[in-house]
């Protein structure tokens, strides 16, 4: 896995990141519907509308075929699952948090065949969202390799039969942009932000459960 790095990283991130969060912001605050009640009107699939007794969640652990890496030995674990609405977001039209919200940890280790070094971290998971066997989720390194505090972005596709499972990270496609200098960075990842899932697994496999967004509701109901 390769990363790029430029020696002002950490100010274009600050930057971007209060960018993002401010666009992030002023969607929530100017397009979200004028009430809750817009949220869940209309005919919806089969399960929504109710609760589940069972959130949303992924979960499993598995060695992953690298294309950029093929002898290295690349394992993620992934404990998630859907949490709505426990992260506050004061002054928007979400002041409960988002549908996506999750809790949940990720770990992976990634060993160098050629020097036998190897890199491991550890990450919180902050997002989660899915689509049948399909998942992408967000989690922000605690501790170990990479930055602290500083988020990834997961997809995992569960496969079956011949269709085997899959996984996508965001740093080992090169999550890449140009500065307004045109020197390489790499943005901030969004929440539940993931490329596709792009790596096969070699060993081990995942489990996705899907749960339809959960629209909020008024208060009383």
């Amino acid at each position: 896995m390769f990363r790029i790095r430029t020696r002002n990283r950490a100010t274009v991130r600050t930057a971007r990141a209060a960018a993002a969060a401010g666009l992030a912001l002023a969607a929530l605050t100017g397009i979200a519907p004028a009430s809750a009640d817009a949220l869940s009107g209309g005919s919806a699939p089969e399960g929504r509308g109710d609760r589940s007794a069972r959130p949303a969640t992924v979960s499993g652990s598995a060695r992953i075929w690298y294309a950029f890496s093929p002898e290295d030995e690349i394992r993620f674990t992934v404990d998630a699952r859907a949490k709505p609405y426990s992260r506050p977001l004061p002054g928007t039209n979400s002041p409960n948090g988002l549908p996506t919200d999750a809790v949940g940890t990720v770990r992976y280790s990634h060993r160098d065949a050629a020097s036998g070094t190897v890199y491991s971290a550890e990450a919180e998971v902050d997002c989660l969202s899915t689509g049948g066997p399909v998942a992408t989720l967000t989690a922000v390194i605690s501790s170990g390799a990479g930055g602290s505090k500083e988020r990834i972005g997961l997809s995992v596709y569960q496969g079956s039969g011949r269709d085997g499972a899959r996984l996508g990270f965001s740093w080992g496609v090169v999550n890449l942009d140009l500065d307004a200098d045109q020197k390489p960075y790499q943005p901030v990842v969004g929440t539940c932000m993931a490329p596709a899932p792009f790596a096969p697994v070699l060993r081990g496999g995942f489990t996705v459960h899907h749960v339809e967004l959960e629209a909020p509701r008024t208060p009383g109901t």
